[in-house]
């Protein structure tokens, strides 16, 4: 006894000191072999079973996930804009125009094919509920599907109440002269800001309707959802101007009204309003969201849905969805045939 009390007290007077330990590779500190080493079973389908969806401007807007060899897909309806004048690229630059089925606003959800795609590979979605204890781990595609990266469910499931949508403005409670209300300041990162809205720009007309006081803006905007985009009419200085503004959530914009770089690379228009979620870590961007979230098995629990902060991804599980969606595949497949007169 007497022996081990004074190793113990040489140990920690630093005269017996441990073999020294090899630093790790620069490849090891974040993406190890042996931790990748347990995705290479779901590697090869987590990566093929998305794409990419591009605007206009050749830019990202959202991942999409295939659910069906002819071409049917998933992705983020908020993120999901004008998508008559965007393209669906996956593979070896392989691309096609997009057909809108359905556009689910309760869930955030938009489903369309890719016109004329055949062959592609979809992920298998379960409608029955899968136990997911919290801290498993999970995985998702990133940057669609060039790699996979791996995360722990960090909170239990639950609903996410939502507080409606934002600009992102605050306005003198005083109406200006000559009719409408003026902005006071503008949120860094907000719909506003991106629009080119300024401070002292006068607000006129919000989604077609006057503005007379700084109340009209919030209840105008109570009616539309996070990801919605309505026209605004404003002036500046003596000119008359117009902009699309693409709504946030109120939550996303009260959260980093300061500019205080609260998401750290992002986060998505819609934060909030889900009837059930699934809540990780996974270090995803928003423009990962649209893409699927598997166990290390294999089995596809859902889709991403909102890139919430820093570290916080929510997921959308499948049973939440999946009864409503896949249906509507269906339908669209076979239609109805036309009554004869």
């Amino acid at each position: 006894m007497r022996l081990r009390l004074l190793f113990f007290m040489a140990l920690q007077a630093g005269f017996i000191q441990a073999a020294p330990r090899a630093p790790l590779a620069p490849a090891e500190r974040t993406n190890g072999i042996q931790t990748v080493a347990a995705l290479d079973g779901i590697a090869p389908q987590a990566k093929d079973c998305v794409a990419l969806i591009y605007n206009q401007k050749d830019r990202v807007m959202t991942t999409a996930t295939w659910v069906a060899q002819d071409g049917y897909f998933l992705t983020k309806a908020s993120d999901a804009t004008m998508l008559e004048k965007a393209r669906i690229r996956w593979g070896d630059k392989q691309t096609a125009a997009i057909r809108v089925i359905h556009r689910s606003v309760a869930h955030d959800l938009l489903l369309a094919q890719a016109v004329g795609v055949t062959g592609v590979k979809p992920v298998t979605f379960d409608s029955e509920p899968k136990k997911i204890a919290y801290g498993q781990w999970l995985a998702a595609p990133a940057t669609g599907g060039k790699e996979v990266r791996i995360g722990v469910m960090s909170a239990q499931r639950r609903r996410i109440p939502g507080d409606g949508a934002a600009m992102g403005v605050r306005m003198d409670e005083k109406s200006s002269k000559g009719g409408g209300v003026r902005i006071v300041s503008i949120a860094e990162d907000s719909p506003a800001a991106a629009a080119g809205l300024r401070k002292d720009d006068v607000l006129i007309e919000l989604a077609g309707q006057h503005l007379d006081e700084f109340n009209r803006v919030r209840e105008i905007i109570r009616d539309f959802q996070p990801g919605e985009q309505i026209e605004v009419k404003y002036r500046r200085a003596d000119k008359m101007l117009s902009a699309q503004v693409r709504l946030a959530s109120r939550t996303k914009i009260l959260q980093n009204w300061e500019g205080e770089d609260f998401a750290n690379g992002g986060i998505s228009v819609r934060t909030d309003n889900f009837t059930q979620i699934i809540q990780h870590d996974l270090p995803l961007h928003p423009l990962d969201m649209g893409s699927p979230l598997f166990d290390i098995e294999g089995h596809a629990l859902g889709i991403n849905i909102a890139r919430v902060d820093r570290v916080t991804t929510f997921a959308l599980p499948a049973e939440v969805f999946w009864k409503e969606f896949q249906p509507l595949i269906e339908t669209d497949r076979h239609p109805p045939k036309a009554l004869k007169p």
